[in-house]
């Protein structure tokens, strides 16, 4: 099984919204770009709302159906690790490993040493096409990064033989992310990972390293645009090299999380994916969830009264809800509508306020963090929430299908 060039994580936390997601996908195809629907959906996500990992294929499934979608799609078991993966294994074929709790640990200073001298290769100048500078790496650097990550790497090569085992290796497509971690890894100690998990013979096809800059939910790239376009470029020459030196599947590409809404960072993937000829894996998640709730605005009646009972609930909640996903949000309480002027609002208003239009000033990225996380709140209303979508299904796919086509996938794809 091998992953195609572009593709793209979309997550349906109520998997309600396959069938207007695969209609963003069919009009990039009709614009002449051909993407790759990834359902994705993790293990805390399910716990949240009290789904099962089945039911991501089932929706996308019916979805693919219903519209004859006849190219490829995949199910992504999100940010698995060896204590989660069982449910997953018969509902999915993309798997994301997740390391990052592995990153740090202790491992045998032995195995470090042979992994050192192994790997001589590493040592010396990092200097490929596409870097601005060169790179001065010694015994000491490499050492050091293997210290850091090489347990990462062994817990990564034990996840995907175990995956293996139970579906064939020729099966599944496997990522390994390393991005919900506190540091950057520099195209340097990238290269150093890259041949710590060939060592593992994983074949892997994506690998999500963590950038520099904040990729918070739901809102724009917070950092230094250009220090991520060299960053950026110096990590595919990294992937580029890392391919020829450790025979690592040839169509191995980066992975961008938390990729929903980093507007200000898609032309600079554009321009570099385009320039040379390459793939990406972009993985959005609680970006649907939210159109939802901006079309259940619009709608008004019933569904707005609720979207204004689920801002209320989370503004008193707001800790609680938030720590979870303390590492990638950053709010304002200050900058937080009371629950009394929410309520003097119109549908169209509380609308364009979630609604991640930047230059839009009644745009409020605080807002819209906060109801990103709270999608749990949703789900305790049970079938409430779930008949108001149906009930408004025109109007809540349309959001969701201009959010993907026009907002993302066009400024990612095709400029």
């Amino acid at each position: 099984m091998q992953l195609e060039k572009l593709t793209f994580g979309v997550g349906d936390r109520f998997a309600h919204q396959a069938a207007a997601q695969l209609r963003a996908f069919q009009q990039a195809a009709d614009s002449g770009v051909d993407v790759v629907p990834v359902w994705n959906k993790s293990n805390r996500e399910h716990q949240f709302v009290g789904s099962e990992p089945a039911s991501v294929k089932a929706a996308a499934q019916v979805a693919v159906n219903d519209l004859g979608w006849s190219k490829s799609w995949y199910v992504d078991a999100d940010h698995i690790q060896r204590s989660t993966v069982d449910p997953y294994l018969n509902c999915s074929d993309f798997f994301t490993i997740d390391v990052a709790d592995f990153i740090g640990n202790a491992i045998d200073e032995e195995a470090i040493t042979r992994f050192v001298d192994a790997h001589g290769e590493l040592i010396g100048e990092l200097n490929l096409p596409g870097m601005q500078a060169a790179y001065s790496v010694d015994r000491e650097f490499v050492t050091r990064v293997a210290r850091q990550y090489l347990g990462a790497c062994q817990a990564a090569g034990d996840i995907y033989r175990y995956i293996a085992d139970a579906k064939g290796e020729d099966n599944f497509i496997a990522e390994v992310s390393m991005d919900e971690t506190d540091s950057p890894q520099t195209p340097p100690e990238l290269m150093v990972i890259l041949a710590a998990l060939a060592d593992q013979k994983i074949r892997l096809q994506t690998i999500a390293p963590k950038f520099t800059g904040r990729f918070n939910k739901g809102v724009d790239y917070v950092g230094d645009v250009q220090q991520f376009d060299r960053e950026f470029n110096e990590d595919l020459a990294v992937i580029a090299e890392a391919i020829r030196r450790y025979q690592l599947p040839e169509n191995l590409k980066l992975s961008v999380h938390s990729g929903s809404d980093k507007f200000s960072i898609y032309p600079v993937i554009r321009e570099a994916i385009q320039n040379k000829n390459i793939g990406i894996h972009v993985k959005t998640a609680g970006t649907t969830w939210l159109e939802e709730l901006i079309g259940l605005s619009e709608a008004g009646g019933d569904g707005f009264e609720l979207a204004k009972e689920i801002y209320a609930y989370s503004l008193g909640h707001i800790d609680e809800l938030c720590s979870p996903y303390a590492s990638v949000i950053d709010i304002d309480p200050s900058a937080l509508p009371s629950v009394d002027e929410v309520n003097g609002w119109d549908g169209p208003k509380l609308a364009s306020t979630l609604r991640h239009i930047p230059h839009d000033p009644q745009f409020n990225p605080n807002v819209r963090q906060l109801l990103h996380v709270a999608f749990k709140v949703a789900a305790k209303t049970g079938d409430r929430y779930l008949d108001l979508l149906k009930a408004n299904e025109a109007i809540v796919g349309e959001q969701v299908t201009q959010n993907l086509f026009d907002r993302h996938m066009k400024p990612l794809f095709i400029g």
